[in-house]
């Protein structure tokens, strides 16, 4: 499952329903834009280091970008911006989890809900 930042956060802020979501996942991935997104976050290098260990501690797995993932996220911006008001961002997220076949777990279904091929599972903190 591909884990979109918001559960992260939520994680961090202490929910224990995101928290049971992440442990009882086997395999668990995030985009390398999630990644950004989290130390983008950080206001000083110990949350840097914060953030980064909580991935490691959870056996997180960072996804790239990859020329195909770009050229998905690029088609979404194009298709759902106007409609859903789709950010670049989510866009990539998106991108990833259905380039890498992976279900996308998020409370923003807003943003994803719309997106024909994306496999989404809604999260509500």
């Amino acid at each position: 499952m591909l884990f979109d930042t918001d559960i992260l956060i939520w994680v961090q802020r202490g929910s224990q329903k995101a928290a049971a979501l992440i442990d009882k996942t086997s395999e668990k991935y995030i985009s390398i834009q999630t990644y950004m997104e989290l130390l983008q976050g950080a206001f000083n290098k110990q949350q840097h280091q914060f953030a980064k260990n909580f991935l490691t501690s959870y056996d997180f797995i960072i996804l790239p970008l990859t020329e195909n993932i770009g050229h998905r996220a690029s088609v979404y911006i194009e298709e759902y911006t106007l409609s859903s008001s789709l950010r670049t961002g989510d866009a990539i997220i998106a991108a990833t989890a259905v380039e890498n076949n992976l279900t996308l777990a998020s409370g923003n279904a807003k943003h994803f809900k719309n997106i024909q091929d994306l496999k989404l599972k809604i999260f509500h903190p």
